[in-house]
């Protein structure tokens, strides 16, 4: 086979060479490399670091740290996909309706999506510290003299808030287009008999918008079990590390205490929950699906 005609035939994967190479480069190898550091007592500053095979994995189990970070990881998580999903279906349906300045309204909702999650914290952070504060003072509300950020419930209840508000935009647009891909001719066919907007919801909407919550699910949970950059941002893990996200606990345990190889551990079992979860939601969500 001459060069042009394999050229002709095999054109097509020039194009894959580049993002494959990269993805190999910057994915692939360093993620092997993380795995391999996990079983070490590498600190990152020297090229000198000892096998201790699992030592880093049994010390997560008594390592108070690691573990208070498990349970606001959790809470954190799970308040982002009920939230997203909840509240992502709602304001999607009031959108999908016929309403006065309907082009405004989604665009308004779709903002945050565009904004960058620290600039989103930084503002936050000063309207906690003291935009709430002083409107606390000025009206007399006791609750809100204290800054959300320096209490454990508030910081946990603030740092939910931001990261909502600002990851239910694209939630939002995936159900929008969810619900107008249902069949006019369903629904009205649905009205015609009596059915009224809670049996279309439950009955038609839900149904066809299960493939939109599976993938929503995923993005909520990893944007909840990998949160970093908003929290840093925001409360810095504080106060008493009751904000501290295993993300930000791997960061914490690499570049303040120089422990990567113990660090790496914690990143690995994160993946290894991701993968698990993602994995098993997906395998449920296709029994239910259309």
């Amino acid at each position: 086979m001459k060069l042009k005609e394999v050229f002709n035939k095999y054109w097509g994967w020039l194009f894959l060479i580049v993002p494959i190479v990269m993805q190999i480069i910057f994915f692939y190898i360093p993620m092997f490399q993380g795995v391999f550091y996990s079983f070490t007592n590498w600190t990152g500053l020297t090229y000198n670091f000892d096998f201790v095979g699992l030592n880093n994995y049994k010390l997560l189990a008594s390592d108070t740290k690691f573990i208070k970070a498990i349970g606001f990881t959790v809470i954190l998580t799970l308040g982002m996909i009920i939230g997203q999903i909840v509240l992502g279906i709602f304001i999607a349906r009031t959108l999908n309706a016929k309403i006065k300045g309907q082009s405004f309204f989604r665009a308004w909702f779709f903002f945050p999506a565009v904004l960058s999650g620290l600039t989103v914290s930084l503002i936050f952070k000063q309207i906690f510290n003291y935009g709430l504060p002083k409107i606390g003072e000025v009206f007399g509300i006791e609750a809100l003299q204290t800054s959300l950020l320096g209490t454990t419930k508030g910081a946990i209840i603030a740092v939910i808030f931001v990261m909502l508000w600002q990851g239910v935009a694209m939630p939002i647009i995936i159900f929008l287009s969810g619900l107008q891909s249902i069949p006019t001719e369903i629904v009205e066919a649905a009205t015609i008999d009596g059915a009224d907007s809670k049996q279309i919801f439950w009955n038609i909407e839900l149904p066809y918008l299960l493939p939109s919550i599976s993938m929503v699910f995923i993005m909520a949970l990893k944007s909840g079990l990998t949160a970093f950059d908003q929290i840093f941002a925001l409360s810095g893990g504080g106060p008493n590390n009751a904000t501290t996200s295993l993300g930000l606990l791997v960061y914490n345990y690499a570049f303040k205490n120089n422990h990567y190889g113990y660090a790496n551990a914690i990143a690995i079992i994160l993946f290894i929950l991701i993968a698990l979860i993602s994995f098993a939601q997906l395998k449920l969500s296709k029994k239910f699906e259309i």
